[in-house]
């Protein structure tokens, strides 16, 4: 019951920014109806500006939890209309600074020594704030300058009471909307849960951090500040300090005598590179968390900031994903849908042929334009949207990379808005593709992961007699349905392949293992070759979906 007048008040904003259409028609608040007259009255000044500019000043006024829902709600673009989706986008997190005074405290608390112990300066008065920490200059005893990142007091305790109201909220629209099934609000109230709990982990912040500068360790094209684990915690979080100004900063760019062309271009590349190279990206990447580097005219490269929201992609996805990519690169309409089906991302039954002309419908319209003009991001957005009606999962990993993306090409556009996304993502894609799955990345694979398959192969000849066993008395589940059946079919001679070619793999692993040791004598190639033609077993028997 104490959710309750919170949920009022949420009633109350809204119907003062009329957003009635929210109220009555996505019925969220129907139960509150009667008391409707007691809970608000529209604000006049509000009536000539648009759906999306009130739905964000509402938000705003509600507080920064739900700031974060509707940065959440803008990247689902699968589900908010665009000119909603456009206004939630540029919802800022800026709250007003907790005292420099508590802040040193926390930093003396977390770190456990006095603050001019841990640093020769910390200055009271923040850099920023925002709702889950703030951040403040500071100089090192080496004379190094830093910023700290210190989590606001109390804010754990804040951000569990918000969730629950923002889950109630959920649980109202789960159960009175009209398309609950296709909105799926709980799922999104679980986003916005996950994003939170890992922003409160400063320590793992740094941890993304510092893997992401590992991935562009030299610093020419992206640079990312060193973390300093000895004065870091969970609460507290110790940068190097950078100097750069914001990506959209077009005037600054532009007196520092930077190529905006050449930088534009590196940007769509750093994208692909995060995504397909590394399988870890910013998936923050709006212009105020990436900078320019203005000191470097001539070698421009950008600096990052704020990591609290990294992505990442199990790579079954990342495979596919840059499979998609490729094709609708070269505008094959029926493998994009033939890979939709073939990643699990939509159940084998539907019609290929009805995809197909689905995906083609909404991609032709795009290229009767020059490619400069097209918006890779756009044209994503309502493929996933128009792949939705065939029952398309999108997992939030996948919803991660679609907002970077929109990112990514936003702040490539504003530096160069003549940029041809095509022509510059297509090479570099193609060419990470066949370093990440050449015959001598593979080969790499194997010999890592040898001593592992060496480990279970004598359990193999074990595995298949049992199996071969269940399958001569019959051991399966009775089915009626004719569907079913031959699916259960189909799954018993995957299964026979699998154990051929897996037993046969094996023998050849095993085979070029004991070659190997021998390889003083007769050289390593035997070895090599007998490795390949097992790995080539494996791959053929390898279960297709």
């Amino acid at each position: 019951m104490n959710v309750v007048p919170r949920v009022l008040r949420v009633a109350s904003v809204l119907l003062a920014y009329r957003l009635d259409e929210l109220v009555d028609a996505a019925h969220l608040f129907r139960p509150l109806k009667v008391v409707r007259p007691f809970v608000a009255r529209p604000r006049a000044d509000v009536r000539s500006m648009p759906r999306g500019e009130r739905l964000r000043l509402a938000l705003t006024e509600l507080g920064p939890i739900f700031v974060k829902a509707g940065q959440v709600l803008s990247t689902r673009r699968d589900l908010v209309p665009a000119d909603i989706a456009d206004e939630l986008s540029q919802l800022q997190d800026q709250v007003p600074p907790f005292a420099g005074a508590e802040a040193r405290a926390i930093v003396e608390r977390e770190l456990k020594a006095p603050i001019s112990q841990l640093y020769a300066r910390f200055d009271e008065t923040p850099l920023a704030s925002a709702s889950i920490a703030q951040v403040h200059a500071a100089t090192l005893h080496d004379g190094s300058e830093v910023v700290v990142k210190v989590l606001r007091p109390g804010i754990e305790k804040r951000i569990d009471r918000d969730v629950k109201l923002l889950r109630s909220l959920g649980e109202l629209a789960q159960r009175w909307h009209p398309n609950a099934d296709k909105i799926r609000p709980l799922d999104v109230v679980a986003e916005v849960e996950k994003m939170l709990e890992n922003e409160l982990d400063l320590q793992r912040e740094g941890a993304s951090a510092s893997l992401l500068r590992r991935n562009f360790e030299s610093g020419v094209d992206l640079y990312v500040p060193a973390v300093h684990w000895e004065l870091t915690t969970g609460g507290v979080l110790t940068l190097e300090r950078v100097r750069g100004v914001s990506s959209d900063d077009i005037a600054a760019i532009d007196a520092a005598g930077i190529d905006r062309k050449a930088l534009a271009v590196k940007g769509v590349r750093l994208f692909y590179e995060q995504v397909f190279r590394d399988n870890f990206f910013h998936a923050d990447a709006h212009p105020g968390n990436i900078w320019v580097d203005t000191t470097r005219p001539t070698e421009p490269r950008f600096i990052a900031l704020d990591f609290g929201i990294m992505g990442s992609l199990p790579e079954e996805d990342q495979y596919w994903l840059a499979q998609n990519f490729i094709a609708l690169f070269e505008r094959d309409y029926a493998r994009i849908a033939q890979l939709h089906v073939d990643a699990g991302w939509m159940p084998s039954t539907v019609r290929l042929d009805e995809l197909t002309a689905a995906v083609r419908t909404v991609c032709e319209p795009y290229f009767t334009r020059p490619l400069s003009q097209i918006s890779l991001a756009e044209l994503v957005v309502k493929l996933f949207q128009t792949a939705r009606r065939y029952q398309l999962t999108l997992q939030p990993q996948l919803i991660l990379l679609q907002k970077t993306l929109l990112n990514i090409e936003g702040v490539g556009r504003m530096l160069d808005p003549e940029i041809d996304i095509w022509a510059v993502a297509h090479p570099v894609l193609k060419r990470i593709l066949r370093e990440r799955y050449s015959p001598l990345r593979t080969l790499r694979t194997v010999r890592r992961r040898l001593p592992e398959w060496l480990h279970a192969a004598p359990e193999f000849p074990e595995l298949i007699r049992d199996a071969l066993r269940q399958v001569a008395r019959g051991e399966q589940r009775s089915v009626s349905d004719p569907n079913a059946l031959a699916q259960q079919r189909d799954d018993a001679q995957r299964s026979q392949r699998a154990l051929a070619y897996g037993l046969l793999g094996s023998s050849l692993l095993i085979c070029s293992a004991v070659l190997w040791t021998q390889a003083a004598e007769h050289g390593v190639w035997p070895s090599l070759a007998t490795a390949v033609i097992g790995v080539f077993a494996f791959a053929i028997g390898w279960p297709r979906r």
